[in-house]
């Protein structure tokens, strides 16, 4: 059985999610009024959908963290099986070094080019 604090902590956990449910399908009815009116927009039809996946959001997270929690208590529990298999560490790979490219030929263009930015640094100094 849970300790006292543990409960109250999951009363109010569950109170907040209830809380934020309820407020958020308050501004999404809010913003089906807005997109059924006159003024309104296609926009508030998407707020519509929006809002309640927003208070939902906070009961999610409660329950994946619980899941998560769960999953590393069961983890952590040392498994009584009759064979403890021991999981393999591969052997590190061996990295290459990429094989070096051929020169590329400086094309005419480009030689006049550099030739001109070799003069432009000599006329610099």
């Amino acid at each position: 059985m849970p300790a006292p604090s543990a409960t109250l902590r999951r009363l109010g956990i569950a109170g907040v999610c209830l809380v934020s449910l309820a407020l958020c399908c308050g501004l999404a009815w809010w913003q089906w009024e807005r997109f059924s009116s006159a003024s309104g927009t296609f926009q508030n039809l998407g707020y519509v959908l929006q809002w309640p996946l927003f208070g939902l959001f906070p009961a999610f997270m409660f329950w994946r963290i619980r899941k998560l929690r769960r999953q590393a208590a069961e983890a952590d529990t040392p498994q009584q099986s009759a064979e403890t298999a021991v999981a393999e560490v591969p052997a590190p790979r061996q990295r290459r070094a990429p094989a070096p490219r051929p020169p590329v030929p400086e094309d005419d263009e480009l030689a006049a080019y550099n030739r001109y930015l070799r003069e432009l640094n000599a006329r610099d100094e």
